[in-house]
């Protein structure tokens, strides 16, 4: 059963940044211009500092904060789970499902290489997941 790794799924990626100060509409207007479900927030120095996602824009519209007003550093979920490129598939996917959360940075020697949703990987993947969690869950 194939098992890819984070760096052959983040080998030609341009993951998107914005920087903390950018509103929360600049960031969906860039979400929904690449079709994406994330944005990595960096600090000054360019390193990750957060992650926004359709969930915290549900929470932010929810809340009546104006979009174009409110700062990402202030409503983006702070220091993310990441894991490094050679982490495999599966491994990500676990990760996912058990913080309950689609999207996990990558990141490369504190460099940030790319982005992995659960979207990103193959159906062999999500079937070996199911097959583990219904294994374990007979366990109990």
């Amino acid at each position: 059963m194939t098992n890819r790794r984070m760096d052959e799924i983040v080998r030609h990626q341009k993951p998107e940044t914005m920087p903390e100060s950018a509103t929360v509409r600049e960031a969906c207007v860039r979400m929904h211009a690449r079709k994406i479900g994330a944005i990595l927030v960096v600090d000054g120095a360019g390193a990750l500092s957060g992650i926004f996602t359709g969930r915290d824009l549900v929470r932010v519209a929810a809340e009546g904060k104006s979009l174009g007003r409110v700062a990402l550093g202030a409503v983006m979920t702070r220091d993310p789970h990441t894991m490094p490129p050679g982490q495999t598939a599966i491994e990500a996917l676990r990760v996912m499902r058990d913080g309950g959360f689609r999207h996990i940075p990558v990141i490369d020697g504190g460099r940030i290489a790319g982005v992995v949703s659960r979207g990103d990987f193959r159906g062999l993947e999500h079937d070996r997941l199911d097959i583990e969690t219904g294994y374990w869950e007979s366990m109990r």
